[in-house]
């Protein structure tokens, strides 16, 4: 066989690839698949939330549309429920936890990979593990902590003990991006006179900001969804979080306000998804030179 007719028969190989049957059973089909699955519960969300009580309870009519849209489950939430004040503490408080993770995160994830001390990776292997505890465990002894110091049902208790899963991650997402940074503007900085601190602030972070808003978007999601620790250390209705109050204060018994908590959660997503999509090209390029090594 000639090499031209071996030319021939790998061109007709990638035209087969590249038919459009092949595409559409190989890519479109399952992304279509995917992006079905990941955004129908995000539209059943908004179809409840603007269903009316009687389509909400009728078997009548379409399920996945509303007939008679209204703001009435909106009206209740932001009107006659404390959802403004739990709109208000869950922002203050994961912003201000993921200010202090970050902090923490870039001093210790600078320390361990720049500073070359013995035990090092040790240190570094064991922030990670201690990011796998499970916070079903941890807020235990937490708990017993926050009681102790007078700090039980206010937001410095969620501020002060969201970063114990805050940090860990993020100075292990750091260490791998402040790796991928040479080490040669490091030691020409130190032969000109700079200190380690200067070195850190004017050459380490600017060249780490996609890093930075990846850990900053982690810890800040992970503190806006969390959970267990707002259930426990937080009783009065006033200083409850989004994701407690939504489903402790619209659930009354076997009673589920069904509108009122889709809006609720619609509501709550909404700045999570802008910050998302706000900084979607810095967090992938962050995530991407976190796992390159």
């Amino acid at each position: 066989m000639s090499r031209s007719d071996k030319k021939d028969d790998s061109a007709q190989g990638m035209d087969y690839l590249q038919s459009i049957p092949r595409r559409w059973v190989t890519l479109y089909i399952p992304i279509g698949i995917f992006v079905f699955v990941l955004l129908f519960p995000f539209y059943w969300m908004v179809v409840t939330s603007f269903k009316p009580n009687n389509e909400l309870l009728s078997r009548d009519g379409n399920p996945f549309w509303v007939i008679a849209p209204t703001l009435a489950h909106f009206e209740k939430l932001l009107f006659h429920t404390a959802y403004p004040a739990w709109l208000l503490n869950t922002v203050i408080v994961s912003v201000v936890s993921t200010a202090i993770s970050l902090v923490a995160s870039v001093l210790a994830a600078y320390a361990i990979e720049r500073l070359r001390f013995q035990g090092a990776k040790a240190a570094g292997g064991a922030i990670f593990l201690a990011y796998l505890v499970p916070p079903s465990i941890l807020f235990i002894p937490l708990a017993s902590i926050i009681f102790q110091l007078g700090l039980f049902d206010s937001r410095w208790a969620l501020i002060l003990s969201y970063p114990t899963f805050l940090i860990p991650f993020s100075t292990w997402l750091l260490m791998s991006y402040f790796r991928s940074i040479p080490y040669e503007l490091e030691e020409c900085a130190l032969i000109d006179g700079a200190s380690r601190w200067q070195i850190l602030i004017k050459i380490i972070l600017p060249l780490a900001v996609p890093g930075l808003i990846s850990a900053g978007i982690f810890a800040f999601t992970l503190s806006w969804n969390e959970f267990i620790y707002a259930l426990t250390f937080i009783s009065s209705s006033e200083m409850k979080t989004v994701p407690v109050g939504v489903i402790t204060e619209l659930v009354e018994g076997d009673v589920y306000h069904w509108g009122s908590l889709m809006a609720g959660a619609l509501l709550g997503s909404l700045p999570v998804a802008f910050v998302y999509s706000f900084f979607v090209e810095h967090y992938v390029s962050g995530m991407t030179g976190s796992v390159k090594e």
